[in-house]
């Protein structure tokens, strides 16, 4: 038993079994033909196999138990795929309305997005062949060139230098009980020469232990995006369970001059404002050759937020230079899609300041400072091209200024007496991560939001905040676009299902007691703990990702057009297999609303 069948029940199965047919297609018969008549059944593949052709290219090849025609099917319209039977094919049809029950249910949904994805995976592989020329799709695996050098753990510092150099590698693997430890050349400079440690000390208390390691078959353009992610420079690469060898930035530099790495490296080394700017501004460059590359989308709105960090860090560090050392130890916070590493090309900014007071002092003695260095922060980003928040949700004004104790009883206040009020403000305050500064103020913020899972009222609002928006419903005839103004006849994919996922993960998520910001961490912690159907979050999962997909590459099209970004897609504008994903993305989307509102007793709108 195949999905998404396996998961009905018996009595449901024998309706199905009475409302199917039997059909023969024999090998090169075209059964359903790409932009022809809409399919009026879901089709089974009971023997034999067909396969799945976009203009004539090969996209999928589907077997015994496998499904075809759905996409069709919900949305009355044309095959966005041409299926041919390979070899002689047996195949069940399932008229519309039994096959409309099955494909709604949880495990339909999951059948449906599954495939589209595949779908959309093979179709980027296909479409064109010079990527396969392009050394941004080249595996890690094909960069190895020698076996991993190695020391003993009990080793002296001294002698693992010697080894790095008589090698001429920048790093040593190291084994351990836990696994593969790394030493790095980085490691001896910053935790050996620079605090002056002993180099009689054993090679492994410098060392990171268990080192994160990736498969060879690991294409060159992801393990650059993780490295930048993680802040390593090196990465193990294994191959049936055993190191073959080491990758290091080195090693991925060759994969293009717009690389995540490139610019952070021109952020650290400006000396001025001026200069920070002139390195942001390539960030859209940045982000055009990711997602040119097929790179995980929600992997890239992390890069963005990544890089958004080091413009803020520096700009922190020129701002000291500028205005002198801060009276207190503080954290500069992000907040909302920069402290969830989920951030486009459209975005704004969202940061505040926490601080510690000494003994004695008073906010009075040390906002003077602090405001001082929210301007010198805030204009250098909007200079780098990144605006103002409309709704004053930045360290420049007042109220994002306080002390640590202050912001946590703010938080605490939210959880005491949900309102309105509360429910904005937590949406975003909710969403904090330290950016720069030395005081570690997440633990302390940490603690008080998981004490929301103690809160039932608030709770509740954070639901009731996931069901505000409403995501379109169908397409063409029935998408709810914008009726009119500058977007008329546009989608609002931010909005209309980008949003919503994050508020529907922020609400289980803190339901869950996890202190996780990003919204896939989230719904994974909500699954773990029974908030939200395992399924469901899944769905979600795949819905947020294909929408950041369609959402990313809207807005490159427009920077490579010279036209500023925004959320706002043209349905008309997208391949078939676009539009179905959308679609499906949307169902998906509001389905968990209808379950979130049953689960939170919350009115769905």
């Amino acid at each position: 038993m195949y999905p998404p069948f396996s998961e009905l029940v018996p009595d449901r199965l024998a309706a199905i079994a009475r409302a199917i047919e039997i059909a023969h297609f024999p090998a090169g018969e075209v059964i359903l033909e790409q932009d022809g008549t809409p399919a009026s059944n879901l089709f089974v593949v009971r023997k034999g196999a067909v396969e799945v052709l976009d203009d004539g290219i090969v996209l999928d090849l589907l077997g015994e138990g496998e499904v075809f025609g759905q996409f069709s099917l919900l949305g009355q319209v044309s095959p966005v795929a041409t299926i041919r039977a390979l070899e002689d094919t047996l195949a069940y049809l399932i008229p519309r309305p039994v096959a409309v029950d099955v494909l709604s249910s949880p495990a339909g949904r999951s059948v449906v997005l599954a495939t589209m994805r595949r779908r959309l995976e093979v179709a980027n592989d296909e479409v064109s062949v010079a990527r396969y020329e392009d050394p941004r799709f080249a595996t890690i695996g094909s960069l190895i060139r020698r076996e991993p050098v190695t020391i003993e753990p009990d080793a002296p510092i001294a002698q693992a230098a010697l080894r790095m150099t008589e090698q001429r590698v920048s790093s040593l693997l190291i084994p351990t009980p836990e696994g593969w430890g790394i030493l790095t050349d980085r490691d001896l400079r910053a935790k050996v020469v620079a605090e002056k440690a002993s180099y009689d000390a054993p090679a492994i208390t410098s060392a990171t232990v268990p080192a994160r390691t990736l498969p060879s078959s690991t294409l060159s353009g992801e393990a650059l995006l993780e490295m930048f992610a993680q802040g390593v420079h090196h990465f193990p690469v294994t191959e049936g369970g055993r190191v073959i060898g080491i990758v290091t930035d080195t090693d991925l530099m060759g994969i293009g001059r717009h690389t995540p790495f490139a610019i952070k490296s021109a952020i650290e080394r400006a000396d001025t404002r001026e200069a920070v700017v002139d390195a942001g501004r390539q960030l859209p460059n940045v982000v055009a050759a990711l997602v040119d590359s097929t790179a995980d989308p929600v992997a890239v709105g992390r890069v963005i937020a990544l890089v958004i960090d080091a413009l803020t860090e520096r700009l922190v560090l020129l701002a000291g230079r500028s205005i002198g050392e801060a009276p207190a130890a503080f954290a500069w916070l992000s907040l909302g899609s920069a402290a969830r590493h989920e951030q486009a090309l459209h975005t704004d900014q969202d940061h505040a300041l926490a601080y510690e007071l000494a003994t004695g002092s008073t906010d009075e003695d040390v906002d003077g400072f602090f405001a001082d260095l929210a301007e010198f922060v805030t204009s250098g980003l909007e200079a780098v091209g990144i605006p103002r928040c409309h709704g004053d949700a930045m360290a420049v004004h007042p109220a994002m200024r306080r002390s640590l104790e202050q912001w946590a009883g703010r938080f605490r206040r939210w959880m005491d007496e949900p309102d309105l009020d509360a429910r904005i403000l937590s949406s975003i305050g909710f969403d904090f991560r330290r950016v720069a500064g030395p005081l570690a103020a997440e633990p302390t913020l940490d603690a008080a939001v998981r004490e929301a899972r103690t809160h039932p009222a608030f709770i509740e609002l954070l639901a009731r905040g996931a069901l505000t928006l409403k995501p379109p419903t169908g397409f063409f005839r029935d998408l709810v676009v914008e009726a009119k103004g500058e977007h008329a006849g546009r989608l609002d994919v931010k909005h209309g299902g980008i949003t919503i996922v994050t508020n529907i993960a922020r609400a289980v998520g803190i339901a869950a007691g996890t202190a996780s910001k990003g919204t896939l961490p989230r719904l994974d912690a909500a699954a773990a703990a029974g908030t939200l159907d395992p399924k469901v979050a899944g769905e979600l999962g795949d819905a947020f990702r294909f929408l950041w997909q369609v959402r990313l590459r809207h807005q490159v099209t427009q920077i490579e057009a010279g036209t500023a970004p925004d959320d706002f897609v043209d349905p008309t504008a997208l391949g078939p297999l676009d539009r179905s994903g959308l679609k499906e993305a949307f169902r998906v989307i509001r389905a968990a609303q209808t379950l979130v509102a049953t689960e939170f007793n919350a009115q769905l709108r």
